[in-house]
């Protein structure tokens, strides 16, 4: 018995040394090499040997991480509103915006016709208006609207210069209206003036502003009006009696 273990002794020597040359040389070698994600076999890792912030967000299983396990506050800025469904009742606020908006649209369009309307009867009561741009509109006492102004129901009788209003030469005349702010009327409005059953001019014809012929400087003669409508002339130098014409507006 003893003789075999001395027997062997050399070969068991030999296999021992040749044991330890490969486990030394298997450790130098895994000391060497680098250990790459090939090397590490799938879900073979626990999650304690992981480095904080090395695995990004989008590697992790979805569902992974529950809600009551995030800390803090997720602000807007960090939400992709396209991942959302649409808010419980927005349905109902966009149809409340929508009636809303309906309604404006209804009360402007009303509103607008009512403007209008408002544009139309100011115009068809422009014509009684008080005023126009601040002026007062309409006949003085003593006068009536014709043709568009307002006319002297009589032959004037309230020339500056002439108390009694005695017949006047046709510049005379002419200044007295003006004094006034009226002018003298033209000689075919008289003429149709006259033809009113509440007017009755003078019987001695009456000036007009239209002038005939000249015949020499200052001579001249003016178209007088006589109290059936008549048109005659006569020369500026003479004296008639006269009646003026006022705008509407004053």
């Amino acid at each position: 018995m003893k003789k075999a273990v001395r027997a062997n002794s050399p070969a068991v020597a030999i296999s021992l040394t040749a044991l330890f040359l490969a486990l030394g040389g298997t450790v130098y070698a895994a000391g060497k090499a680098r250990v790459n994600g090939r090397t590490i076999v799938v879900k073979s890792l626990p999650g304690n040997r992981l480095k904080l912030h090395s695995v990004a967000a989008n590697r992790l299983r979805p569902g992974a991480i529950s809600a009551s396990a995030l800390s803090g506050q997720l602000s807007g800025a960090q939400i992709d509103a396209r991942t959302l469904g649409q808010v419980p009742n927005a349905g109902h606020a966009v149809s409340a915006d929508s009636a809303d908006n309906a309604a404006h649209a209804e009360t402007a369009d009303s509103a607008q016709h009512a403007a209008e309307a408002d544009m139309a009867l100011n115009a068809v009561n422009a014509i009684a208006a008080e005023t126009v741009n601040g002026h007062e509109v309409g006949c003085k006492t003593g006068t009536v609207p014709f043709a568009g102004s307002c006319w002297q129901t009589s032959p004037d009788d309230s020339a500056p210069d002439e108390p009694e209003n005695p017949p006047v030469t046709a510049p005379k005349a002419a200044e007295n209206c003006a004094k006034q702010g009226g002018t003298l009327p033209g000689a075919l409005e008289l003429a149709a003036f006259a033809k009113r059953p509440d007017v009755t001019l003078d019987a001695g014809d009456e000036w007009s502003s239209d002038l005939t012929n000249f015949s020499g400087p200052n001579s001249y003669a003016i178209v007088t009006v006589s109290a059936t409508g008549v048109l005659n002339s006569a020369a500026m130098n003479l004296g008639r009696r006269y009646r003026c014409v006022f705008p509407l507006v004053h």
